[in-house]
């Protein structure tokens, strides 16, 4: 079969096959160049390192283009010494990584014949929000450098032969404004020919009727969100999904579009889907759509491009239920040939079809009716419209078929009808509707209107009505009566009842309801005109009412004595729970943690403490750290119903195990089960797809022990006790419910912008490594437990309860009142053990107030039993904050006394140091280096006079920044002595 299809079948299947491909060339990506030296014509003026010996050497030469270039080359074999060469300050522009081109030759070793010779360089960044680098800043070492990549040459030359080199290396999570990059040779014999430093964007884009613009990836893809093209439209209902489309870390555009744009009416797909056009005169398009223009309808045309209906023709017109495609019609021509026959009060009406229907199938009639009077003493004859005496069947409008009886006629009266043709334009018609007419008059008498109608007796369901016989005036006789009723105030139709006497009775009526009632006599000449409209209430259920009256008393009765009932059981229930000493919240008992680890399949603990979230939900922004199971990343939620807010994601990074996996959500269930304002928010998981994530509620200050350093000296004592306070609220709240932290520490609470701290970190099975930022030591039981933060007798036996939480909060009130202080500063894990072990405890820390720090004695209290419950250390902080007084900073007595203090450590002074660098480095101020070379504070000497105006003029303004660095500069000791332990 393959044989058959000849060259031009196999040449369509080529072209098929190459279709997708020329589609992506069409969206290939562009690239947004920062530097290129190829394109320099002077001097490229980059630093080198050390300045007394540059050896990078900035030379012209020719490229493979020979075209003239600026290279730099060094040839250091000899030396291991370290050369840099730093760029200018490279502005990133709105990318969040860079592409950094090399083309570079490297020497071989061996043709040198060099002891020190290396064949590598190394590449490395530096970012900053602006230029700032001078030839000792940043310093000239890995840190702050960091480190890109070491590169190696795939092609070496010789003295003979030259040959180049090229390397593409990607810079990711770029955060300052721009970067410098430093190139470091260590006995290397090499040159830069080129460096180029680009990113790469997604180009402009029109597809599926939508335009999307140039879209820069800030992550692995990065959904553009698009317009309509011109003349354009979504659906009705779909305004809120704008057109979006996907944009690779790399520049090119992934997939297709996800858009619902599509032309508008009088609109129509122009060349591969990327315009709309107008429709041509005399062509139209009714709705928005793929569909094509096609030409007007017969009798209609267009002003206009671009129309969406046609106009009718002067005299046609078009039906509000008509569709657009329609031809325009007209209203119908009259009918014809009526022909009437009359019988006493009774008339009959036929005629025939028009002549002309106006293009329509929905043809109607309409009969109108008015009545004459003869003319009398000069006077014209006068008509009116006939009366509800008149009655038609089947009916007066609307009529379908050619045929209409008419009775209830009066006589020696002239009538005229009026047969009416209509149509579905004949309202649009500014015309009356085409109409032919007949003339009849009646002769014989018709019995006068019945009178005096009244109710005989009545029922809760029934009326009795008698009326008077009306006389009449010839030889005709009542033959009999015709009644009509229906309800007061109701739309309901009348129902018509026949007797052949004065009187009827009316069966099947509402309870308690008023009717209205007409009557007219018959004769042999026909039915008179209805008499008068009478009104007539039946009557009502006394019974049920009694019986109504009686259920009410009895429901009122019993919700009285219900009522009673209920408040006394409340009140002994209140008072046993309160002999019991049992907790009450809202009419239930407190409830008591769950360990999901208790589940035999943990999953249904996930399940019945958590929430599961769609993916589509979640959109992650950007990388905030990493935790021990993967990244830990910054989002939006937008659950529909819900507002959007932000939430801390934190995700499970592939390849791994299923214990992995039952650790990492054993955190949710934990935190699933808590619902306290200083508890950390579980917002949800995503366990369905990959990753698998727990959502949290996002708390913008991070973490408080680096909170805390960072605004060193800012807040007022009633301020950290207020954040204290809110720790300790969320630490009885895990207490009531028996849940031990076992890891309670400054670096374990989270703050939000509005200073409230919350306690997390509930990973019990989280495993911490020695060279991490909180030091760990190994118990002779086996596991790692955080020693500064530790009870001794979790440390020793490992005996984790809420007393031992209650030790490590006395630590946390340390680490806050202190801005950050590492507890027991650098003194190792084991002497820590023993100054606890000799009953030495912490000092308190500057400008700590003694209350507080009595209550850190108590909490280290070595007996567990003796330390304060959370609920009391709630209680005792309530009383400081409702007495500022006692937050005063006073000495250390009593109690604070009787107990042996570790030394507390004195800033170090100037003499110890021997720069001004080094000494800002010393007092953890290095945040200023940079502010006081500019101030021309470059030598001991002159810190050695600075006062606090200095300070203020430097920019210190932190009260405890200012007293730290003018007690370094007023202590007179030579050196500072080490740590001692104090009685």
């Amino acid at each position: 079969m393959e044989a058959q299809r000849g060259p031009a079948a196999s040449s369509c299947g080529l072209l098929l096959r190459l279709l997708p491909l020329l589609l992506l060339s069409c969206w290939r990506a562009e690239e947004e160049v920062l530097l290129n030296t190829k394109l320099e014509t002077s001097d490229l003026g980059w630093t080198n390192h050390p300045a007394e010996d540059p050896q990078w050497e900035e030379l012209s030469g020719l490229d493979e283009e020979a075209t003239s270039v600026r290279t730099y080359e060094i040839c250091t074999p000899d030396s291991a010494a370290s050369y840099w060469l730093r760029t200018r300050w490279i502005p990133r522009g709105a990318a969040s990584s860079l592409y950094v081109e090399i083309r570079f030759t490297m020497m071989e070793c061996a043709s040198l014949d060099r002891r020190h010779c290396k064949e590598t360089f190394d590449l490395y960044s530096f970012q900053s929000e602006r230029d700032e680098a001078t030839p000792t800043h940043p310093a000239w070492s890995e840190d702050p450098y960091a480190k890109v990549s070491t590169l190696a040459a795939d092609q070496l030359m010789s003295r003979s032969e030259r040959r180049s080199n090229l390397r593409l290396l990607r810079l990711r999570r770029l955060q300052g404004a721009g970067l410098y990059l430093a190139f470091r040779s260590q006995g290397a014999c090499m040159a830069l020919l080129a460096v180029r430093v680009f990113y790469r964007k997604c180009p402009p884009l029109r597809r599926a009727f939508a335009a999307f613009p140039e879209t820069v990836p800030h992550s692995l893809v990065e959904q553009a969100q698009g317009v309509c093209v011109e003349n354009a439209v979504t659906p009705p209902g779909e305004q809120s999904k704008p057109p979006s489309m996907l944009c690779g870390e790399d520049g090119q555009w992934v997939g297709q579009p996800t858009s619902s744009c599509s032309c508008r009416p009088g609109y129509e797909a122009g060349d591969t889907n990327v315009r709309c056009r107008a429709c041509p005169s005399g062509q139209f398009k009714a709705g928005p759509g793929l569909g094509f223009c096609v030409s007007c309808p017969d009798r209609s045309n267009t002003l206009i491009p671009g129309s969406a209906y046609c106009l009718c023709h002067p005299g046609y017109h078009r039906a509000d239920s008509d569709p657009p495609a329609a031809a325009c019609t007209r209203p119908p021509s009259a009918p014809r040939a009526i022909v009437s026959q009359i019988n006493d009060s009774s008339l009959s009406l036929e005629w025939s079809e028009p002549l002309d229907r106006g293009g329509r199938r929905d043809l109607e009639y309409r009969v109108l009716c008015s009545s004459c009077r003869g003319p009398s003493q000069g006077l014209a004859a006068s008509c009116s419209p006939c009366g509800d005496g008149v009655l038609y069947r089947p009916a007066q409008r609307g009529l379908t078929q050619r045929r209409v009886s008419v009775w209830g006629l009066r006589p020696h009266t002239q009538y005229t009808f009026t047969v009416q043709s209509l149509s579905g334009v004949s309202a649009l018609s500014q015309s009356e509707p085409a109409s032919d007419r007949v003339n009849v008059t009646t002769s014989r008498d018709v019995p006068p209107p019945v009178s005096g109608l009244r109710r005989a007796a009545a029922s809760e369901s029934s009326l009795s009505l008698e009326w008077n016989v009306p006389l009449l005036q010839n030889q005709f006789q009542i033959l009999d009566y015709q009644l009509r009723y229906s309800p007061k105030d109701s739309e309901e139709a009348w129902q018509y009842v026949s007797s052949g006497s004065s009187s009827v009775v009316l069966a099947g009526l509402r309870r308690a309801a008023r009717y209205r009632v007409q009557v007219r006599a018959r004769s042999q000449a026909g039915y008179g005109a209805f008499g008068p409209e009478d009104a007539f209430n039946t009557l009502p259920d006394g019974s049920q009412l009694v019986v109504t009256l009686v259920l009410v008393s009895l429901g009122v009765l019993m919700l009285i004595v219900i009522l009673i009932l209920y408040c006394y059981r409340r009140r002994v229930k209140d008072s046993s729970l309160s002999e019991r000493g049992g907790h009450y919240q809202m009419g239930q008992t407190m409830k008591v943690y769950i360990d999901p680890f208790t589940y035999e399949d943990p999953n249904e603990a996930v399940r019945e403490f958590t929430k599961e979230i769609e993916a589509s939900f979640v959109k992650i922004e950007e990388v905030i750290g990493a935790g021990e199971f993967g990244e830990v990343c910054r989002g939006r939620l937008r659950v529909p119903g819900r507002k959007e807010n932000y939430v801390a994601i934190k995700t499970l990074k592939g390849g791994y195990t299923d214990k992995q996996r039952r650790d990492f959500l054993s955190e949710a269930s934990i935190m699933g089960q808590f619902q306290h304002p200083n508890i950390i928010h579980l917002e949800g998981v995503i366990t369905t797809s990959c990753p698998v994530m727990i959502l949290t509620e996002f708390m913008e200050n991070g973490a408080l022990d680096s909170f805390l350093r960072v605004n060193d000296g800012q807040f007022t004592s009633i301020q950290l006790v207020g954040m204290l306070r809110g720790i300790a609220a969320g630490m009885r709240y895990l207490s009531d419910m028996s849940f031990v932290h076992r890891d309670l520490a400054a670096r374990n609470i989270l703050v939000n912008a509005n200073l409230v701290c919350k306690v997390s970190d509930f990973g019990l099975s989280r495993f911490l490594t020695e060279n991490s930022s909180d030091p760990t030591y190994t118990s002779s039981l086996g596991g790692k437990i955080p020693i500064r933060w530790t009870a001794p007798e979790a440390i020793a036996y490992r005996k984790f309860t809420s007393a031992s939480d209650g030790w490590s909060y006395g630590i946390v009130m340390w680490e806050v009142m202190s801005y950050g202080e590492r507890p027991y500063w650098d003194m190792s894990n084991q002497d820590v053990i023993n100054a606890i072990e000799q009953d030495y405890r912490l000092p308190p820390p500057p400008e700590c107030p003694s209350s507080l720090h009595g209550l850190m004695l108590d909490c280290w209290q070595k007996e567990r039993a003796n330390r304060p419950r959370f609920c009391d250390v709630v209680s005792a902080l309530d009383r400081l904050i409702r007495n500022p007084a006692s937050l005063k900073l006073t000495l250390p007595e009593g109690r604070s006394r009787s107990q042996p203090l570790l030394d507390q450590r004195v800033p170090p002074c100037l003499s110890s140091c021997a720069s001004v660098s080094e000494w800002l480095r010393a007092l953890k101020m290095e945040r200023y280096e940079q502010s006081f070379l500019q101030e021309g504070l470059t030598s001991l000497e002159a810190v050695s006079r600075l006062d606090t105006d200095d300070l203020l003029r430097v920019g210190v303004t932190l009260a405890g920044h200012q007293k730290k660095i003018l007690s370094s500069v007023q202590t007179l000791r030579v050196h500072e002595a080490p740590p001692t332990l104090l009685y």
